[in-house]
């Protein structure tokens, strides 16, 4: 999946043309436009060690179709340069993925306006400077290649990277909910150039427990909605507002438990056991407090049991008289 480039320019047939014109307002010859091939993305194993699948290859070519290009994937109007107008995957002959696979290549065709703006750009990448670019989807699934685990539902012990029993794991991208864009690189060699993989959680009716289950299998970068950008914020509020309470809780829960002890040992020292106290965890604190208090029904009950214990003795010499 390694780093996206363009190939070179053409001159664009009748038919490109008329693809072309599905998207604009106005007809455009050849003469006014700037078509270039691209090559966006692959199915090989990338730095990240996350490859597509054959079908999502075959879903992203789909969706791909009308995305626009803009620079470093800005997402200012002002920075969309291109638009793809078309799409395909082709095999590299002799050639295989880093796991043994046929080796593919999603290409495109885009074009861009020739205009005093865009002038500076179009030269640019006729002397190969603009060269890489680089690719934005979203995907659902993300399959371990050792255990076969979709890492964007369940959790998964295997690493990406990581030797198990001699091979390397790594996870396979299937069933693409989106493309975005694509962007041509300012600086090419940045390690986050190249293909930036996302996974949808911009269904607007998704729970926090649906957005914080898919946040927790993330392996890569994270596209949410307005909707849920605010959902988190929300949570994590009433987090700030539990965990006030829960402060307040174990404040109250420690001054008991000390207390409790003075009642219960009043031969501890008190300024020792305050500052064991103050450093214990609520599970430890509420343990505590229990075996004071098992302590406190135990001394008021021995009263009572002896009474009743003198009793018995008094009726058994009562009847040995007799």
């Amino acid at each position: 999946m390694t780093l996206g480039y363009i190939e070179k320019n053409f001159l664009p047939e009748e038919k490109d043309l008329e693809k072309i014109n599905t998207f604009t307002r106005s007809k455009f010859g050849a003469d006014e436009l700037y078509t270039f091939n691209a090559v966006l993305c692959n199915n090989d194993i990338d730095r990240d060690y996350e490859k597509f699948s054959l079908e999502a290859l075959e879903q992203l070519k789909e969706k791909f179709v009308g995305k626009t290009g803009i620079s470093d994937h800005s997402m200012r109007a002002s920075d969309q340069k291109a638009r793809i107008f078309d799409t395909w995957i082709e095999k590299v002959p002799e050639r295989k993925t880093a796991d043994g696979e046929d080796y593919y290549q999603l290409k495109a065709k885009a074009y861009m306006v020739k205009s005093e703006e865009n002038a500076s750009l179009i030269t640019e990448i006729e002397a190969g400077i603009k060269k890489e670019i680089s690719v934005s989807c979203s995907v659902q699934k993300s399959v371990c290649s050792v255990c076969g685990c979709n890492k964007r539902t369940k959790r998964c012990e295997h690493m990406a990277g990581q030797l198990y029993n001699g091979e390397r794991a790594y996870s396979v991208l299937s069933d693409v909910s989106d493309a975005y864009e694509f962007s041509f690189v300012a600086v090419p060699a940045q390690r986050e150039a190249g293909v930036t993989k996302s996974f949808d959680i911009k269904r607007e009716g998704d729970s926090m427990t649906d957005i914080l289950k898919t946040l927790k299998s993330c392996e890569g970068s994270v596209t949410v909605s307005k909707q849920q950008a605010d959902k988190i914020v929300s949570h994590i509020d009433a987090l700030d507002e539990d965990a006030q309470l829960g402060r307040e809780y174990k404040k109250s829960l420690t001054a008991e438990v000390v207390s409790l002890c003075a009642k219960t040992m009043p031969e501890m020292d008190l300024s020792v056991f305050s500052s064991v106290a103050g450093v214990m965890t609520t599970k430890e604190l509420c343990s505590f407090k229990n075996a004071f208090l098992r302590m406190k029904l135990h001394e008021s009950a021995a009263p009572q049991l002896q009474s009743k214990s003198k009793d018995t003795s008094n009726i058994a010499h009562s009847n040995y008289k007799i």
